[in-house]
C-alpha cells in the first residue's frame, strides 16, 4: 500500500499538490510500485486530517495522468511502466530546475556563470 505516513503538509502549496507530488515522488523514488494500493479516500483523508473532497480532487487527477486507476466501488491502484516513470521524473525535476534557474536569474547570473557553478557542485 502506498504509504503518507511521511507526507508534512506544511509547505503552503494546495494540499491535493501535495499529495500528488507525494506520490510520483514515493514512484520516482522506488517506494511505490506498479500495482501497489491507495489508501481509500476516506482513510486518507483521515489520516491527513482534511476534507475527503481534497482527497478525491487529488485521485482524480492522478487518474487523468492513468498513474492511478480507481474502479466504482472499488480499491485504487498504481499503473506504471518505465515511460511513465521517466515522464513522472522528468516533470518533477524540471520544476525543481526551474526553480533554480529563475533564482539564479534573479541574482543576475549569465547562463555560462550558472552552469560553471553547477559543474562546480556536481563534483
Amino acid at each position: 500500500m502506498v504509504s503518507f505516513e511521511e507526507l508534512d503538509l506544511q509547505d503552503g502549496s494546495p494540499i491535493y499538490l501535495q499529495i500528488i507530488r507525494h506520490v510520483k515522488q514515493s514512484i520516482v523514488a522506488g517506494n511505490v510500485q506498479d500495482g501497489d494500493e491507495m489508501p481509500s479516500r476516506r482513510v486518507l483523508s483521515a489520516l491527513l486530517g482534511v476534507n475527503p473532497n481534497t482527497v478525491q480532487k487529488a485521485y482524480r487527477l492522478l487518474e487523468e495522468e492513468a498513474i492511478i486507476e480507481s474502479r466504482a466501488g472499488a480499491k485504487s491502484y498504481v499503473v506504471l511502466d518505465t515511460g511513465k516513470v521517466r515522464r513522472i521524473r522528468e516533470e518533477l525535476l524540471a520544476n525543481d530546475v526551474q526553480a533554480i534557474v529563475s533564482a539564479m536569474k534573479g541574482m543576475g547570473l549569465s547562463k555560462r556563470e550558472a552552469i560553471s557553478l553547477v559543474d562546480k557542485l556536481w563534483e
